[in-house]
């Protein structure tokens, strides 16, 4: 148990884990899947981030949301590290730490789940 646990609030910091990460995804995988110049594997890639982050806003499917994240964020650190050779952190480019984040965020929301405050939760999914 934590200093500060008190009951309830987990399900505030679900939502905040939940929002944080949409907000994140909807930003970079719009801009891959909607631009037209974007390959179309890359394309697709956005269009999976940008489903992903709608669910994870509205908690639906927030789990299987997660895996899915947590999948291409693996992807992305793994093209980091063995094709572009992009440092843990770096001043002049994004290192693979900001990749890390979000997939841990991922894989706490896929084994988590969304909380009570989620279609999840409306569903049923969620106990």
């Amino acid at each position: 148990m934590g200093l500060f646990n008190i009951p309830g609030l987990e399900n505030y910091a679900l939502l905040a884990l939940r929002l944080a990460l949409a907000a994140v995804f909807l930003y970079h995988g719009s801009k891959k899947a909607f631009n037209k110049q974007t390959p179309g594997f890359m394309r697709f890639i956005g269009i999976c981030e940008t489903f992903g982050a709608i669910a994870m806003l509205a908690g639906f499917l927030t789990q299987l949301a997660g895996i899915g994240l947590a999948i291409i964020m693996s992807g992305a650190i793994y093209k980091k590290l063995t094709e572009w050779h992009v440092p843990f952190s770096a001043d002049s480019t994004t290192g693979w730490e900001f990749d890390m984040t979000l997939f841990a965020i991922a894989v706490a929301l896929a084994l988590m789940g969304a909380g009570t405050i989620s279609i999840d939760a409306l569903a049923g999914f969620y106990p």
